[in-house]
């Protein structure tokens, strides 16, 4: 006699975005419904461990009749489900399509993410209802706001960059500050959008708070040596930005070509510029966070919050990909003035930027609720512990120069023998290093015997001990 072999099942056999099990049926169950219907949709499966395994349910010929009933009443939706059989033991099947409208269950508002049911709510609940809707957070109108709270100086920087980028026709660029929004289309029914009032406000904050720039430069990352807050319009806030960054916050190395005098600066300005516009229109801006940026001898950080797109990953953005900003019309605005473009470019620029300087290439870390992008001289250079102690962040974060891949160790030994009297301040200024980077390494030096300080700190010299 033949055994007749089973059917293979054809369930999934973990749970994932839209897959979830259950052993038996309960009404608070319907939260998981209410989850898949407002996401991509999913399938529950009643009767199955949380191992994928059938364990089977007695009642489900009632549950047959009575769910559809059920989910109708209170979740407004009409799933399909089936009754399943594996190995002699019966379950239930409930396929759930994506719902093209705002689903609640006893008034909250739940979403599937990853394998986790994510009850919404803040920020999170606005960007789902509008979504929903077909809208973004910056495409609503903004209540109370009129061209008076809109900043002349703002609608001149852009005039000046579409002119350069071509990418408005002059007539428009040449217009009414009114008709030059309607061009943006930055306007519904003669109200501004929030994004108007954003990036062209005379004061971003009166939107929303946290519409700002902050920038700090630190020694270590309880040390703040000193800071500030870049206000007003988000145009305006990307100019005075780049401008702070590279005038205050960074050294610049001046360099010939022939007899021009050159600077460049610790990051490349292309590259910087383009991580800042990044951040300034990806950010969520109903988090009430500030863009964020901490500047250290070794590296930087530019931190701001919001997600990602469905499906994307920190390693999508490295790749080729489309371009889906989280602000779309204040992505318009900047695109229309040639800050950016719109093929999702943008990033692999900046790491080429960064590889052609001869630095490591940035990359982007998951931090909270939001994402930091991290520029560095030197490879490891940045440290996220927040745990080690200050001489080994010294060590670690400052024990090799700006100038390519050369350690500062060996900057400071050429140094000294072309100049045994050379002072702890003139290595600072040669070598860009901090004080402490500074006299660090001098003293690791001296404990390998690789230099000695012969005589007094002000009137004596250094002598190298091997040849470098």
């Amino acid at each position: 006699m033949i055994k007749r072999k089973e059917k293979p099942d054809s369930k999934p056999k973990v749970e994932n975005q839209h897959t979830e099990f259950k052993q038996i049926w309960k009404d608070t169950f319907l939260k998981s419904i209410c989850a898949f219907a407002n996401a991509q949709g999913g399938t529950l499966y009643v009767g199955v461990n949380d191992n994928g395994e059938v364990t089977g349910i007695h009642n489900y010929a009632k549950l047959l009749e009575d769910l559809p009933n059920k989910i109708r009443d209170i979740l407004g939706l009409i799933p399909q489900i089936n009754h399943k059989q594996e190995s002699n033991k019966g379950y239930l099947e409930i396929i759930v399509s994506a719902s093209k409208t705002p689903v609640s269950f006893h008034g909250h508002f739940y979403y599937r993410s990853g394998s986790t049911i994510q009850d919404l709510s803040g920020g999170a609940l606005e960007h789902f209802l509008l979504a929903k809707r077909g809208k973004k957070w910056d495409g609503v109108n903004a209540e109370n706001f009129s061209m008076d709270d809109l900043s002349e100086n703002a609608f001149t920087i852009f005039r000046k960059k579409a002119q350069k980028s071509k990418r408005i026709p002059d007539e428009d660029i040449n217009g009414s500050n009114e008709e030059l929004l309607e061009v943006l289309k930055l306007t519904e029914k003669k109200q501004l959008l929030r994004a108007a009032v954003l990036c062209f406000g005379k004061d971003a904050e009166k939107l929303i708070t946290g519409a700002f720039v902050k920038i700090g430069f630190f020694r270590t990352h309880a040390d703040l040596m000193y800071q500030d807050v870049i206000e007003g319009s988000l145009i305006e806030q990307v100019e005075k930005t780049i401008d702070l960054l590279t005038t205050k916050y960074m050294k610049a190395n001046i360099g010939y070509e022939g007899i021009t005098r050159t600077e460049t600066y610790d990051y490349p300005e292309k590259a910087l510029r383009e991580a800042v516009l990044n951040a300034i229109i990806h950010k969520d801006y109903s988090s009430n966070v500030p863009v964020q940026i901490s500047v250290y001898d070794r590296w930087l950080m530019i931190y701001n919050s919001g997600r990602l797109p469905e499906g994307w990953t920190l390693e999508t953005l490295k790749k080729k990909h489309s371009s889906v900003p989280a602000n779309p019309d204040i992505a318009r605005v900047f695109f229309r003035a040639g800050y950016i473009e719109n093929w999702g470019r943008g990033i692999r620029d900046m790491m080429s930027y960064c590889t052609r300087a001869g630095l490591p290439e940035p990359f982007y870390k998951k931090i909270g609720a939001g994402f930091a992008l991290v520029f560095e001289q030197e490879k490891r250079a940045a440290d996220f512990s927040y745990k080690q102690d200050e001489k080994e962040e010294v060590g670690e974060n400052e024990k090799a120069s700006g100038k390519s891949s050369q350690k500062s160790s060996q900057i400071i030994i050429q140094l000294m023998k072309k100049n045994p009297e050379i002072t702890i301040e003139q290595i600072i200024e040669e070598t860009g290093l901090s004080r402490r980077g500074v006299e660090w390494n001098i003293d690791n030096l001296k404990k390998k015997g690789k230099i000695a300080r012969i005589g007094s700190k002000k009137t004596g010299s250094w002598k190298v001990k091997t040849v470098e």
